[in-house]
């Protein structure tokens, strides 16, 4: 902007009077350096220089820029987009067309489809999707795939924010490198920063040996996110394959813990291992499959049979979390009046309290339309622990 003092100035009026002139009523000023150096060639030289006098009087429609310079700035640009094109479209791709049909054999979706099934349709955005490990070793500067593994970003669940991060099995095994790491932690940070849930989807085979103590190192930011995260926002886990090593303390870390039957396995160390050091044999079943944590261990919640009920179960759950400790309970509303009658709830417990009865039906006799989702139903069964809803309010039964 130029000031009031540089307005009134006499360089500037006389470049205003130069330009009429020159070129008539209409025409803009002559650029204040310009201007300058005239009024001085004009006040304190005899008389104008030839540069400054073709300067002023050139016509300002030859000021072209070269057609050349253009052309090549277009096919540059072009070039640039149909490379980042190239790099979504294998990004999109994963590991590959023959590492994606032996996870869909196994009985297992890929990265994305699972987010398409959890989040609501057209509601995800996606966080860099173009990154690239930096490892160097071992030959791996040749293999660079889009993403490094794990695909990160935001979306919703039935219409309420949620931020997801999905590990890639078929890019390197799922497995966590300092750049993979870095993206999980992005979105950690910004849930806990605005408020938001996390949900990850675990299918890793741990720590990227390739890149030694800086993948450990990648594990241990994530196990601190999951700490400062701890009370301020919901966390829900979904081991959806084979997690070992490093994968394992994250999940068990978090509020909330689903497994897949027979596609989902938690340990530390494998079988082999196992066998090495104890000599005893055990199946990846019986060391840390669905069942044992969910009805011995306790570390996870509960299972289900495939990816699509686990999934479905996720959404289900989510609406009756609130979005952080800032916020209060969802309220849903519902057709079931408060005033409800229950002849049910006048026989279904027995006069003889020797006899037992089915804590789960009076409950969903009392609740909002049988609304109840159970914690941890295999493990110590002689306690039911639900989510459910009163006037459309979520409560929490024991």
């Amino acid at each position: 902007r130029r000031t009031q003092r540089e307005e009134s100035s006499p360089i500037m009026m006389f470049g205003r009077r130069l330009a009429r002139a020159i070129r008539g009523p209409l025409a803009a000023p002559v650029p204040m350096p310009t201007a300058r150096r005239l009024f001085h060639s004009l006040t304190r030289g005899p008389a104008w220089s030839a540069a400054a006098t073709a300067t002023v009087l050139r016509p300002r429609a030859q000021a072209v820029p070269r057609r050349t310079a253009v052309y090549e700035s277009q096919s540059q640009r072009l070039k640039t987009m149909q490379r980042l094109e190239d790099m979504r479209q294998k990004a999109t791709e994963g590991g590959g067309e023959a590492r994606i049909k032996k996870q869909h054999a196994k009985g297992k979706l890929t990265a994305r489809e699972r987010l398409e099934v959890l989040l609501d349709k057209g509601s995800f955005r996606e966080y860099d999707q173009l990154k690239t490990h930096r490892c160097t070793d071992f030959g791996m500067e040749a293999q660079t795939p889009p993403g490094d593994g794990v695909v990160t970003g935001s979306g919703r669940i039935n219409g309420r924010p949620v931020f997801v991060f999905s590990q890639d099995f078929t890019v390197f095994g799922g497995s966590l490198s300092e750049t993979h790491a870095e993206k999980i932690c992005k979105i950690m940070d910004k849930a806990v920063t605005m408020g938001i849930p996390v949900i990850g989807l675990n299918d890793s085979g741990g720590a990227r040996i390739h890149e030694g103590v800086d993948s450990l190192a990648g594990y241990a930011e994530v196990f601190q996110r999951n700490v400062l995260a701890s009370g301020a926002v919901p966390q829900i886990s979904l081991v959806m394959g084979p997690c070992a090593g490093g994968a394992v303390y994250s999940p068990a870390m978090t509020d909330f813990v689903f497994m897949v039957r027979g596609t989902s396995h938690l340990f530390v160390t494998g079988p082999d291992v196992v066998k090495t050091v104890t000599r005893e044999e055990v199946t990846q079943e019986e060391l840390g499959g669905a069942k044992v944590h969910t009805s011995v261990s306790g570390v996870a919640h509960r299972c289900f049979d495939n990816d699509i009920e686990i999934l479905t179960a996720t959404r289900a759950l989510y609406d009756y979390l609130p979005l952080s400790f800032r916020d209060s309970l969802p309220r849903k509303v519902t057709s079931d009046p408060r005033d409800r009658e229950s002849p049910v709830l006048k026989s279904i417990v027995p006069e003889d309290s020797n006899l037992p009865y089915d804590m789960k039906k009076v409950i969903e006799q009392v609740v909002d339309e049988g609304s109840m989702f159970e914690i941890m139903p295999k493990f110590a069964k002689n306690i039911v622990t639900c989510f459910a809803r009163m006037d459309g309010r979520t409560v929490g039964i024991v």
